[in-house]
């Protein structure tokens, strides 16, 4: 009669225990928590550039990953949003499968459209290290800063009763620090650049070393040069003296009127005044994937071309699908499928190892299936002539998901790969130096892989299968690790 008190307390115990929680960051991590519920709110409708990491706790190269990943929010900390959103749970699995989820882990940067509305969403492919993320995103922050020269001067200058700031520098490029503030205040305060060398700008305030930041409160109110720390909070604080910031989400602007004559200070700052407003959406519309008709897989139709695309020794990893007729049904979804998951890897700009069709007449394909021993009527095989193996799709059913479960495989470089046997790898013959159209062509299974160009550089699981496979379980370590990596400063102006 005690049972159910006693599941009760155990049950109390064990959700109490560290391990026993879900997910794979804590309330006291730098990385952002984000579920079904807060995603528009937090990440879509936020003014500033986000990367969203799709994990399942428990995901061998999601926990790689999470040292890496809380040192770049540490970062990117008041300069852009570091956030995590855990697939595995149930209420998350509709937002997940919107973005067009399939492994983990998986990256997205998510920029606010300048004008506002919806903003782009990109997949991540770098290298799986703090520096490496914190460069890619630091890349995609909005540039709402106003170049001031001294010929566009008194341009910007022109509406006395709306706030400005100019920063002063020796610097030909704008800092991520520079550009977070800016839209802090998108809509509030126009902020300006100059470099030292715009004397006009300089001389009319008094400008004597760089960098200098200098506040025109608007109307008749003298301009206020500040003498802080050029830090995010300090500059943040000093501004506020002119208008206050706009909320970090849901974004808002402070005001239509500062707006509009900010609006004039210069075309470049047009758009970026209207940054602030965007209309209420749901997570479900934040898919970058737009369903068109997926083209078929290119063929491969001579042996000549299919040793040149994939059993050369400079070759990189293909996925050959072997029929022995295109219009055999099981063909037919075999290859159909292929096709759709082609496009839908394209579709997301995200990199993967190509895709052909081989008759088993090619006499090619025919003495390939007799050195793996394979038989079918329908074989899909992955090989690297480079790394020296291949694998099998072995199942009986040849749907999408099916196959695609294999195609993640590779790209996670997870199971087991076979040895080529001697004699499939031809020696690579050197190309003339004018390309023939072929020879273009040979050119994209190159560029898909590009991590693998160099042993040492560290590599992501969703990189191309092949350049993961080097050493899944080390790479992806390394990828991961900030230990010795450099600190990223993004914090100066």
């Amino acid at each position: 009669m005690h049972h159910p008190t006693l599941c009760a307390v155990a049950v109390a115990l064990l959700s109490a225990l560290p391990g026993a929680q879900a997910g794979l960051y804590t309330k006291k991590s730098p990385v952002l928590q984000v579920d079904g519920k807060n995603y528009e709110r937090l990440i879509a409708k936020s003014n500033y550039t986000s990367i969203v990491e799709f994990y399942a706790p428990w995901c061998g190269h999601c926990k790689n990953l999470k040292p890496a990943y809380e040192k770049a929010a540490k970062n990117l900390d008041g300069l852009a949003n570091v956030a995590a959103v855990d697939c595995d749970d149930e209420a998350n699995k509709p937002l997940c499968g919107s973005m067009g989820v399939q492994g983990f882990p998986t990256l997205k940067i998510v920029r606010p459209k300048k004008g506002g509305g919806k903003p782009m969403v990109q997949d991540y492919q770098g290298q799986r290290t703090a520096s490496a993320i914190v460069e890619a995103v630091v890349q995609q922050i909005n540039n709402y800063v106003v170049k001031v020269e001294d010929k566009s001067l008194d341009k910007f200058l022109g509406d006395k009763e709306a706030p400005k700031a100019i920063l002063f520098t020796e610097k030909g490029t704008t800092s991520a620090l520079l550009k977070s503030v800016a839209i802090d205040f998108a809509g509030v305060i126009t902020i300006g650049q100059a470099r030292n060398k715009e004397a006009k700008a300089v001389e009319t305030f008094g400008v004597e070393k760089f960098p200098t930041l200098v506040l025109l409160p608007g109307g008749d109110a003298d301009a206020v040069v500040y003498d802080g720390e050029l830090k995010k909070e300090g500059i943040v604080k000093f501004l506020s003296q002119a208008g206050q910031p706009n909320p970090v989400s849901p974004v808002k602007g402070n005001g239509k009127k500062n707006k509009e004559k900010n609006n004039k200070a210069s075309d470049k700052a047009s758009s970026s005044s209207a940054a602030p407003e965007s209309k209420t959406e749901t997570a479900t519309q934040e898919a970058p994937v737009i369903v068109e008709t997926a083209l078929p897989i290119p063929a491969i139709n001579s042996p000549e071309k299919l040793i040149k695309e994939c059993l050369t020794e400079k070759s990189h990893t293909c996925v050959l699908a072997i029929v022995s007729s295109s219009e055999d049904e099981k063909a037919k979804k075999a290859l159909g499928s292929l096709s759709e998951l082609a496009f839908k890897h394209a579709q997301s700009k995200r990199n993967l190892f190509p895709f052909y069709e081989v008759s088993k007449s090619n006499e090619g394909a025919a003495a390939l299936l007799k050195s793996l021993d394979l038989v079918g009527d329908v074989e899909i095989i992955a090989i690297n002539a480079r790394r020296g193996w291949w694998r099998h799709y072995d199942a009986a059913d040849f749907g999408h998901e099916s196959v695609e479960s294999w195609i993640d495989a590779i790209r996670m470089s997870e199971g087991v790969k076979k040895k080529l046997p001697e004699g499939i790898v031809a020696i690579a013959v050197e190309e003339p130096t004018s390309a023939t159209p072929e020879a273009s062509s040979e050119a994209t299974p190159d560029a898909t892989e590009a991590g693998e160009s160099e042993e040492a550089t560290p590599v992501t699981p969703e990189a191309s299968g092949d350049a993961a496979d080097d050493s899944a379980e080390s790479t992806s370590t390394q990828a991961a690790d900030p230990t010795g990596e450099p600190e990223t400063a993004h914090d100066e102006l």
